[in-house]
């Protein structure tokens, strides 16, 4: 009888460790297969995700190259009219189309009748993007219209009113490199659609972002399904061999308390093992949401955190950096400062020579902070630029750039400026204040004062605005320094300000001092000042001496 038992025991065993062998290899098998479906969904979604947002940044390259066109002398243009500004135009987008690293921009008249041909007026090419063997259009180049897409673009750009359209060439059947085009209209003072802007960017980052991320959900599949494989032999060899009730219980309590208990017996029947399947499968479930759960949180958080760090940069390098800024000058000397309270902020300076006797200088806050402050301070800086280099006083320029900034200023965001043009040989200075801090200037062997002036109101408040123009003069050893309400409005943890008592004070402590160690003393003693409490606004200064 006892041998008969011992028989008994073994065939039981042989019996239960197939039936182990056949629920781990279904389970292993159901695994695999989730994993996959949970790959391919992500890879889906991560591509769609990319697109979108790729299709959005082109469309505000497009938008903001765009401003730099003059939509009512592209007639002009195309019959050998008002070539300087045209070749203005032509070098402003060439630097932008290098600086945004894009293929190609160009614009182009299309032939409304039947939007089937189109001649081209500005074309500029960037084959170092992705190694394109694009040539140039020549102003007046005409040729078809590429297929019928294009064609529905072009009409729904023209008659439509639509503020841009996309197209994604994957797969390119004339050789070139898979790439992105962005359309938008370029439009007269009339607000008639005149023309069409193109920007083509290559998707080459598209696959590169793809492919480490397949790699990666690779791996991690192959990971996981291999410990979720072994956690699972482990634990049915281990529970196989504790009576019924232990593993029944056993399993149920580990699945409700998540804590190991203590080892379990040697006996099993197959309906508890239905018990055990059911504990699992509960378990596995809580894992797979848990990790599902996480890794789409890190992986926003990783891309806000590119996304602002590529935005930094980018702002960063949108004003003159790098000093000193004209080292064969010695009549002047100039330097500047700029530190975002976030990643981004809305403050921005500038400076350049319009030509050798006059140097523009301009300051300026943009309500409001982050990402869209950033992105409303390069278009104004871009607009306040390009105007000056046209010519006109101050209060000409602002009035202009006001008028074109509340044409798109949907948000009803605005922005103080400060905008003068110094004649540096006689120190003469024209200025015009948009709702700005009033500047400071030291004379010679003086002291640090506010230059108030009269103030007009903020760029983008309203259109229509006539720009009052100030005078300065400027002697030789006289300094000038103009700044935002970050450096006055600096608080301290008791909610004191700075002040301006504060900043005249400082700069008097230092004001025989060069630009650039005068803006480096400023910066101390606000952080002195403000001590553990945090940045709350932007701060930016520029300081010029004249020689």
């Amino acid at each position: 009888m006892e041998h008969g038992e011992q028989k008994s025991t073994g065939f039981d065993r042989t019996i239960r460790g197939s039936m182990a062998l056949n629920f781990i290899g279904g389970i292993i098998l159901l695994l695999l297969v989730f994993y996959i479906i949970v790959s391919v969904l992500s890879f889906v979604f991560f591509t769609d995700a990319f697109q979108k947002e790729y299709m959005v940044t082109t469309y505000h390259m497009a938008e903001t190259a765009s401003l730099l066109v003059n939509g009512d002398h592209i007639d002009e243009y195309l019959e050998g009219k008002e070539t300087e500004e045209y070749e203005r135009i032509h070098d402003n987008l060439t630097r932008y189309c290098i600086s945004m690293n894009v293929s190609l921009i160009y614009v182009i008249k299309v032939d409304t009748s039947d939007y089937g041909r189109f001649v081209s007026v500005i074309n500029i090419v960037n084959n170092a993007v992705d190694n394109s063997t694009y040539v140039p259009w020549e102003i007046g180049y005409q040729r078809n219209t590429t297929n019928r897409e294009y064609e529905q673009k072009y009409k729904k750009l023209y008659e439509n009113g639509s503020a841009y359209e996309t197209v994604f060439q994957a797969k390119p059947t004339d050789g070139a490199h898979p790439h992105i085009t962005t359309m938008v209209p370029v439009k007269d003072a009339a607000g008639e659609v005149v023309s069409i802007l193109c920007v083509q960017r290559p998707i080459s980052e598209l696959n590169n972002a793809r492919r480490p991320f397949i790699v990666n959900m690779g791996f991690v599949t192959l990971l996981l399904g291999f410990l979720s494989a072994f956690v699972t032999f482990f634990f049915i060899r281990r529970q196989f061999v504790v009576p019924i009730k232990k593993v029944s219980d056993e399993a149920t309590r580990f699945a409700r308390e998540n804590t190991i208990g203590k080892p379990l017996g040697e006996i099993s029947q197959y309906r508890e093992i239905v018990n055990l399947a059911d504990s699992i499968d509960k378990m596995e479930t809580d894992m797979v949401n848990y990790i599902v759960n996480l890794t789409l949180a890190t992986a926003e958080r990783e891309r806000m955190g590119a996304e602002l760090s590529l935005a930094s940069t980018i702002q960063e390098n949108a004003v003159p950096n790098v000093f000193p800024a004209f080292p064969d000058r010695k009549d002047f000397d100039i330097y500047a400062f700029m530190k975002p309270a976030k990643e981004v902020g809305g403050d921005f300076y500038n400076f350049f020579l319009i030509d050798d006797d006059h140097l523009a200088l301009s300051i300026g806050d943009v309500s409001g902070k982050g990402i869209p402050a950033a992105l409303f301070m390069m278009v104004t800086n871009i607009v306040v630029s390009d105007r000056t280099l046209m010519g006109g006083t101050p209060g000409e320029i602002l009035e202009f750039v006001n008028n074109t900034i509340c044409e798109h200023n949907q948000a009803e965001m605005f922005v103080t400026i400060w905008l003068g043009i110094l004649e540096l040989s006689t120190g003469h200075m024209i200025a015009a204040n948009a709702g700005h801090e009033d500047p400071a200037i030291c004379r010679k062997d003086g002291s640090f004062e506010l230059a108030k002036t009269k103030h007009n109101m903020p760029i983008g408040a309203m259109p229509g605005i006539h720009f009052l123009d100030n005078t300065l003069e400027l002697g030789r050893g006289d300094k000038l320094f103009v700044y935002t309400d970050g450096v006055t409005e600096a608080t301290d943890k008791d909610g004191k300000m700075f002040g301006l008592e504060g900043m005249l004070a400082t700069l008097n402590e230092h004001k025989d001092s060069s630009p650039k160690e005068i803006l480096e003393d400023v910066h101390t003693g606000v952080n002195t000042f403000v001590g553990d409490a945090a940045q709350f606004d932007d701060l930016t200064m520029l300081c010029l001496i004249r020689n």
